[in-house]
């Protein structure tokens, strides 16, 4: 049982947690992994099964990376086919100081892979000075 169980007295069984397969509406339809290596953000997502010239798109808008996925097949076996399709959405935001038009895009074995450059993040802000008046008197 897991500890999440336990800790409630074990009333509940909680260990699909660890695994949403079990509800695929709750699970992300592109399971995707990033990480920031010296000054490459790093986004690989998993999208085995589909065509990159056709079914994948990509775009950057306002600091979020888009990602667009049209899925169809069909599975057969001797007794039934089945169809699969569908068209999934996947937004990721930027790290502060990426620098989009640095950004590529390559598919292999399954994988897309989306690579970008971060610079220093430009300034959030500026100070703006308040100027003193007399009150007129």
């Amino acid at each position: 049982m897991s500890t999440i169980s336990k800790a409630r007295g074990g009333l509940l069984p909680l260990d699909w947690v660890s695994s949403l397969s079990m509800f695929p509406l709750l699970a992300p339809a592109i399971r995707i992994e990033e990480f920031l290596e010296g000054e490459t953000y790093t986004l690989r997502a998993e999208l085995p099964g589909t065509d990159p010239a056709k079914d994948v798109t990509v775009t950057c808008a306002d600091g979020e990376l888009r990602l667009h996925v049209v899925r169809s097949g069909e599975r057969t076996d001797r007794t039934r086919s089945e169809f699969h399709y569908g068209s999934f959405y996947r937004t990721v935001p930027l790290p502060a100081g990426a620098r989009e038009e640095t950004i590529t895009a390559e598919y292999a074995d399954g994988i897309l892979t989306v690579k970008v450059l971060v610079g220093t993040p430009e300034s959030a802000g500026r100070s703006i000075p308040i100027a003193v008046g007399t009150d007129g008197s």
